[in-house]
């Protein structure tokens, strides 16, 4: 399969509103971070999304994406969910509803911030999401690709991983649960979490998330959710062999 990093900014992105530090300005465009997104290829051509960000439109022009089979959520934080009415794009495409997976906390709250898209009267034809939403209670498959929820913590919240085959996706996170760390053996490929070098409530600082991934042991590591701190040249120099930070239009193959 395929893994297309849409966007691996935190939820202000990169460059921020109003910032002129040396990695807004930087003119590398590895320094330029939409929100946090992966698109995932199927060996059968199946289609996944993992969140709507933001930027989904954005996103999706700039990686010519005409398909999406089915929208996994890893939580419900804004900077996750706001692309959801761009999904009624791919209603047209596809003329069908859009399985979209959740928890049910990121159900309700689907329910709640996109209210107009699940009245009894809302439009058809386009009007808003066409969404048949669906509960993880455990492993699912989409097509052929089979998605193992991983519980991680995002400060005091469980929120979701999703580890397909030897690929782990681990956004949104300071702390990994012992259970959740016994299902993460055996990786050519994890993602995991980093905002900046400075202790957060509710992100791993890049001391801890590299701590983390020594300890999980893939093969390789790409860190996500950025913020400014993080300047990708210099904090990749920095890095152990194994690691580096992701970026946005990455594409990486794993099995």
């Amino acid at each position: 399969m395929e893994i297309v990093f849409l966007g691996t900014g935190t939820s202000h992105g990169v460059p921020m509103i109003g910032c002129d530090c040396v990695v807004c300005r930087s003119d590398d465009p590895k320094d330029n971070r939409l929100r946090p997104s992966i698109y995932i290829i199927g060996d059968d051509g199946t289609r996944v999304l993992i969140d709507t960000t933001p930027d989904l439109r954005q996103q999706c022009l700039r990686e010519a994406i005409a398909r999406v089979d089915a929208v996994v959520y890893t939580h419900a934080h804004a900077d996750h969910i706001l692309g959801f009415d761009e999904l009624r794009r791919f209603n047209i495409l596809s003329k069908r509803s859009l399985p979209v997976y959740g928890d049910s906390a990121t159900l309700q709250a689907l329910r709640r911030t996109f209210s107009y898209a699940f009245d009894a009267g809302a439009p058809v034809g386009g009007g808003v999401p066409d969404a048949s939403l669906m509960v993880i209670d455990g492993p699912f498959e989409v097509g052929k690709l089979r998605l193992q929820p991983l519980t991680v913590m995002h400060g005091t919240r469980p929120v979701l991983g999703f580890r397909l085959g030897r690929f782990a996706y681990l956004t949104d996170c300071n702390a990994v649960p012992d259970e959740t760390m016994a299902q993460l053996g055996g990786l050519d490929v994890l993602v995991l979490d980093v905002l900046r070098h400075r202790p957060h409530p509710t992100h791993f600082s890049l001391k801890e998330a590299v701590a983390v991934a020594s300890e999980i042991g893939a093969g390789s590591t790409y860190f996500t959710h950025m913020c400014h701190d993080l300047g990708h040249a210099a904090t990749c120099a920095a890095l152990p062999d194994g690691l580096s930070l992701a970026y946005d239009r990455l594409r990486i193959s794993c099995s």
